[in-house]
């Protein structure tokens, strides 16, 4: 690695003098977006999209020292110019696009290639070097749309209206895009964990249109949420939390559902096929669209994916250890 290498606190681009998505505290940090794993607090200034500004604000303080940015803005730190372009992943995500004396690299952060209504959709950057994520970086998965899937889930909560129905999912990004993808067949409430509701609200107030939601601990003790839809995080799963629900439907919405056998083992009723990270075909696609003829392969099947750019795709591609984590409870 030239233009950016990886040290003891994370990737780092000595011509810009900054970090992007370090996992200790720095002078100046990179944000691609606000999952815990790559926005972490203690960095004395932070930079990252101006929409992602209030997510960053809940989950690492109200008086960090944070510059906002739009996207495709061109900014010079150092030697190099810099500027954030969509990655599609989550409300605000950016790949990071550093060029220095000609060269250009792109890191990609988490990525998806779908359509989601609550985020910028994926630009393609041409880059010499590009940083790609591979959660999913295996050819068994495959993801059908946002919109297919969540008619599914509809469909699931509409056949069981004797029951509560408890889905389960990541409380930042997939379920506001349930709730979103939601709006196109429903206007009816929908409750949520405490967890979920005020990153909820925070995408409403940049203008992201979801059903109407309504805080779980706001409901009278009394009230039994029959035939009703929950949101919450797969923490709340098989904990005290879940007893105020008598005899729920269960289900988990994640791209690990694709995987046989993946929801009995975890114990849920159901599982819906729903990831905010590419599957194969887009870490494939993305990688031949960009141009890039260096490609590292960080987070997830690494040696997978790294060993099929180099050997189908002709592309010198080799894997990258950081401390990103992938699709999680985040």
């Amino acid at each position: 690695m030239s233009l950016i290498s990886v040290l003891p606190e994370g990737l780092y681009c000595q011509a810009g003098g900054f970090f992007i998505d370090p996992w200790k505290p720095v002078e100046l940090a990179l944000i691609t977006h606000a999952h815990s794993d790559h926005a972490r607090s203690g960095c004395q200034k932070y930079m990252a999209t101006e929409i992602s500004a209030g997510i960053l604000h809940k989950r690492l303080g109200e008086t960090i020292n944070l510059t906002g940015t739009q996207y495709g803005e061109p900014l010079r730190l150092g030697e190099t110019q810099v500027s954030f372009h969509p990655a599609g992943h989550v409300l605000g995500s950016a790949q990071i696009r550093v060029e220095h004396q000609g060269e250009v690299w792109v890191v990609s952060g988490d990525y998806k290639r779908c359509a989601d209504p609550t985020c910028a959709e994926f630009e393609v950057i041409p880059c010499n070097t590009f940083i790609t994520e591979a959660t999913f970086g295996l050819p068994i998965y495959h993801w059908e749309t946002g919109a297919q899937t969540c008619q599914e889930i509809y469909d699931w909560w509409q056949g069981d209206l004797d029951r509560p129905s408890l889905l389960f999912c990541y409380a930042f990004g997939k379920a506001q895009r349930v709730l979103a993808e939601l709006c196109h067949l429903t206007n009816q409430m929908v409750y949520v964990h405490g967890a979920i509701q005020g990153l909820t609200e925070i995408y409403r107030r940049v203008g992201v249109e979801m059903v109407p939601t309504a805080p779980i601990s706001e409901q009278p003790r009394s009230y039994k949420f029959k035939g009703d839809l929950i949101l919450a995080p797969p923490s709340a799963y098989r904990s005290n939390w879940m007893k105020r629900f008598p005899q729920p439907q269960t289900a988990f919405a994640s791209g690990w559902m694709a995987v046989r056998g993946a929801r009995r083992r975890r114990g849920y009723e159901r599982g819906f096929v729903l990831s905010d990270h590419a599957d194969w075909q887009g870490l494939v696609q993305t990688v031949r669209q960009t141009g890039a003829q260096t490609v590292y392969v960080t987070h997830g099947q690494s040696q997978v994916l790294s060993r099929y750019l180099q050997e189908v795709e002709g592309v010198n591609a080799q894997p990258l250890d950081t401390l990103f984590e992938g699709e999680g409870d985040i």
